[in-house]
């Protein structure tokens, strides 16, 4: 069955973003998120054998939540992570992958920065529209940039601090992605007690 990804996305808040340099370091912090209540989360396919983590992560993961795999550039990507098991895709860019995951059934939540990029994924096949780096024009310019797009969902990506939340969330942004400012060292094997902390901020800043 087909995620409807905009739909889960609005109601969970928060997609976290696994990045890491380390396979077992990633699982590690997937897992610690998906326990504490994070429902989605990304593996970035920049973390080795990603798609690995990807597998591992959706054998373990709670009844309701989506593993989904990020900076997915390539058809070649799309394939590799649907064998995977990935639940929907996401990208840094307005590339290949767009069409290839919808052509597969996989949503896509498309990186675009500019008005044209957005529209340009949109009719690409994208499902939503990761505003990425949205910390360069912090959610005035997100404001700005969905005010002559109000249908397209919008996620809020790229350096979002927890106190962040409230602005982007104002300005219309269905969730936010959240890499470094959540997950920090813990998916290179890092402090994952410290990252169960910070998943609770944020999961109470959302609830």
């Amino acid at each position: 069955m087909t995620v409807n990804l905009t739909a889960e996305l609005t109601a969970a808040r928060i997609l976290a973003v696994i990045r890491g340099t380390d396979t077992a370091g990633a699982i590690a912090a997937g897992t610690a998120l998906l326990e504490e209540g994070v429902r989605i989360v990304e593996v970035a396919l920049t973390t080795p054998n990603a798609a690995s983590a990807v597998e591992a992560l959706r054998a373990a993961a709670p009844a309701g939540s989506l593993v989904g795999a990020g900076t997915v550039l390539t058809a070649a990507d799309v394939a590799d992570v649907a064998a995977a098991g990935a639940q929907f895709v996401v990208t840094p860019a307005v590339v290949e992958s767009i069409p290839e995951a919808a052509r597969r059934g996989l949503p896509v939540a498309a990186g675009a920065f500019t008005p044209t990029e957005a529209y340009t994924a949109m009719r690409m096949g994208a499902s939503a529209i990761k505003l990425f780096p949205v910390s360069v024009g912090g959610p005035a310019y997100l404001k700005a940039v969905r005010d002559p797009f109000p249908d397209i969902p919008f996620v809020a990506v790229g350096g979002v601090g927890l106190a962040d939340l409230p602005g982007y969330f104002a300005a219309g942004a269905i969730a936010v992605g959240v890499g470094g400012p959540l997950v920090g060292d813990a998916a290179s094997g890092g402090d994952l007690d410290a990252l169960r902390q910070r998943a609770r901020a944020y999961l109470a800043a959302t609830s």
